[in-house]
């Protein structure tokens, strides 16, 4: 599939195991059915988790710092470290991603971790921090529902 566009909702949250070698297996239906699938692997700012999306999502997050009301000097600083925090995984035959230990190191990643769908993204996270993230979300949550007559 390469650097094409995509038109896959993620959705969902999974629970997964990471290998030893930091590989972990990528919800089946969030794959094209091409093998080689490409995913940027960004930690963001505030760490905790990986923001993983495609190369279409990952060019609109540049379009949104330069959209943004942020002085120019600003926009480079927040470019070149969104870009040198990105790393490009590619899917193997099996699905798999092999996430950068870096990465895994900032976000805390080992072992048993959860996929959360995110629309035209989805975030890895450790099973436990997503659990305590949940929880405490779980009223803003409920808020917004309720105001939104959901």
């Amino acid at each position: 599939m390469g650097r094409e566009a995509t038109n896959t909702l993620y959705a969902g949250t999974f629970e997964r195991s990471m290998d030893a070698k930091k590989r972990v297996a990528v919800p089946a239906s969030w794959l094209s059915l091409e093998e080689g699938e490409e995913f940027h692997v960004v930690p963001p700012p505030e760490k905790g988790y990986l923001m993983v999306m495609p190369h279409a999502e990952f060019e609109r997050w540049e379009q949104r710092i330069m959209e943004s009301d942020m002085p120019a000097p600003k926009k480079r600083v927040a470019i070149r470290h969104f870009y040198a925090s990105s790393h490009l995984v590619t899917a193997d035959k099996q699905g798999r991603i092999l996430l950068p230990e870096t990465h895994c190191e900032q976000a805390g990643l080992t072992g048993e971790i959860v996929f959360i769908g995110s629309k035209s993204r989805f975030e890895i996270w450790s099973k436990d921090r997503f659990q305590h993230a949940q929880a405490d979300e779980e009223a803003i949550y409920r808020e917004v529902a309720e105001a939104i007559g959901l």
